[in-house]
């Protein structure tokens, strides 16, 4: 269990970084918590739990946040850069500031986090973690967006183990879809949900013993490492599920061309 800790945690007021959130506040840790909407936050001892509001897509915000870290801790031992959001799109149209907007949040932010978690380090050890995700090492049909950023961050965090000074441990979390707002905050239309599925507090657990073991990657989908072996002997494997994925994609332009769509609300 990881105990006695000073955690910067972002993007923690809903799905996985919240039930990560509910974990760490088990133990004798202290949390800097730091999201856009914090209303989920306000619920958890304050004694354990620092809440700071914050769009993380800046560097001054980042900036802001090692700042508001300092002030409170006198050692930032762990530095969690999970905050991240979706899209569901058909890649039809033309807009530069949408696509700088995902990458300001979902690439720029944890890169960044991480240069200013070195620096501070200086020679200390740390822990450096990010939540990368399945879809960084297999695109899906309608997150082209979301995929680009996270394949970014798959090769990130691929080069950066190659560089990186012996005092810095980088674990990534490589999640398959997860049942949280992640879909409603990628469509406000329902849409057919990416095979295969998991419960967030299982992810969550997953990572956070993959910190505390000191794990590198931690998948918490098994089904998705035999799929990833199958795939890379048998092509055929990702054709069939892609092709499955294309189909959920298709009815879905189909029912928002013909106005037939359904808002998850609804």
């Amino acid at each position: 269990m990881i105990t006695g800790k000073n955690i910067v945690l972002t993007g923690c007021n809903s799905g996985i970084g919240l039930e990560v959130l509910k974990i760490l506040t088990k133990a004798d840790n202290r949390i800097l918590c730091v999201d856009k909407n914090t209303d989920n936050l306000v619920k958890f001892d304050p004694k354990k739990v620092e809440i700071m509001q914050a769009d993380v897509s800046s560097q001054e915000a980042v900036d802001a946040i090692f700042e508001k870290a300092e002030s409170l801790f006198e050692f930032i031992d762990i530095f969690y850069a999970n905050a991240g959001y979706p899209y569901y799109e058909e890649m039809n149209y033309t807009d530069w500031d949408r696509v700088a907007a995902m990458f300001e949040t979902n690439v720029y932010s944890p890169i960044y986090s991480y240069q200013k978690y070195v620096k501070y380090l200086d020679g200390r050890k740390g822990i450096f973690a990010i939540t990368v995700s399945a879809i960084g090492e297999m695109a899906m049909p309608g997150f082209t967006i979301y995929s680009s950023s996270k394949f970014a961050m798959h090769g990130f965090q691929q080069g950066i183990r190659l560089e990186k000074p012996d005092n810095v441990q980088l674990t990534c979390l490589y999640p398959v879809a997860t049942e949280t707002n992640f879909f409603r905050t990628a469509n406000e239309y329902k849409f057919k949900k990416p095979f295969p599925v998991q419960q967030p507090d299982v992810v969550a657990r997953k990572m956070v013993d993959g910190i505390e073991q000191g794990k590198e990657i931690v998948s918490p989908c098994t089904l998705f490492g035999i799929s990833k072996v199958l795939m890379n002997f048998f092509p055929i494997v990702r054709k069939i599920y892609w092709g499955m994925e294309q189909k959920g994609f298709e009815n879905y332009k189909s029912q928002l061309k013909d106005g037939k769509a359904v808002k998850w609300d609804e």
